[in-house]
């Protein structure tokens, strides 16, 4: 096995919202705001080079949605998939499995493209896309609170490419999966968030996604106000830091622009960060 990471380009959220009731002095030490209020994030994806197969796990956002659309979130266009898969040696095409740690448009986006005549099709022609079952039910169905997030444009095309296919659990560590890695599932972002749960050369890596999007999400209050179930994040929150903490995880983080990978330590105020690592370095 080999990973990568894989860059797909910086955007901006706005700080309120991605802190939810925190104010905004104590979560500026770790990501500061423009005078928008917003903060930068990171759209960074993982590949696994595993014997034959080639997983990638979550997509970046894309660009078939308007300008109009893009400009909400000040998208940076230095860094995309594929510029990023040619540096590794590779393009959309060598994938063969795309997994999704759930279906809002910024992790799922870039899965769906426009081809030259407007149409949707699936940006990865060799792949199987994966899905939790219930997350599917999930976004295709979705609440009022999630809807702006679950475009159907991003979804629908999906199942009708016929390259779908479907995990199914409830436990807490999906073990055995057809991706040979286990899945963490967590629910208060969103219906069955998917964590991967990644051995690698001694050492075992989460792709932690929206539980823990940044370094500065790491206390357990400090909660997306993107959440569904906050109450939930915070004891998921909790389980998983003391856990990774045990365990020696190192975390993996989606949306930090500054830190892509980082261990963890025990202090007398919880779980904090130990040391910033870069994965093609570290290994």
């Amino acid at each position: 096995m080999k990973l990568h990471s894989i860059e797909c380009g910086n955007f901006k959220l706005d700080g309120g919202a991605m802190f939810g009731v925190i104010p905004k002095p104590l979560w500026e030490k770790t990501n500061p705001a423009d005078a928008n209020n917003r903060i930068e994030m990171c759209s960074r994806s993982l590949l696994v080079e595993q014997g034959n197969r080639l997983i990638l796990i979550d997509t970046g956002m894309g660009n078939k949605q308007s300008e109009k659309f893009f400009s909400h979130y000040d998208r940076s266009s230095d860094k995309n998939l594929d510029q990023s898969l040619l540096q590794k040696g590779f393009h959309r095409d060598d994938i063969t499995d795309v997994f999704f740690t759930h279906l809002h448009f910024d992790h799922c986006g870039d899965a769906i493209i426009r081809n030259s005549n407007g149409l949707l099709e699936p940006a990865f022609k060799n792949a199987v896309f994966w899905s939790h079952e219930n997350h599917w039910q999930w976004a295709t169905r979705p609440n009022p609170r999630e809807k702006a997030s679950f475009l159907p444009e991003n979804i629908l095309p999906i199942e009708e490419s016929g390259q779908l296919k479907l995990i199914k659990g409830e436990s807490f560590i999906l073990e055995n999966t057809p991706l040979g890695f286990d899945i963490i599932l967590v629910n208060g972002h969103t219906e069955k968030q998917m964590l991967p749960l990644i051995k690698y050369q001694g050492r075992t890596l989460v792709f932690t996604a929206d539980l823990i999007p940044t370094l500065g999400h790491l206390p357990i209050p400090y909660v997306m106000g993107y959440d569904t179930r906050p109450l939930i994040t915070m004891e998921e929150k909790s389980h998983f830091l003391n856990l990774a903490c045990e365990k020696d995880f190192l975390l993996f983080l989606e949306h930090d622009p500054y830190q892509e990978l980082i261990s963890l330590k025990q202090t007398d105020k919880g779980v904090r960060f130990s040391e910033k690592l870069i994965l093609e370095d570290y290994f």
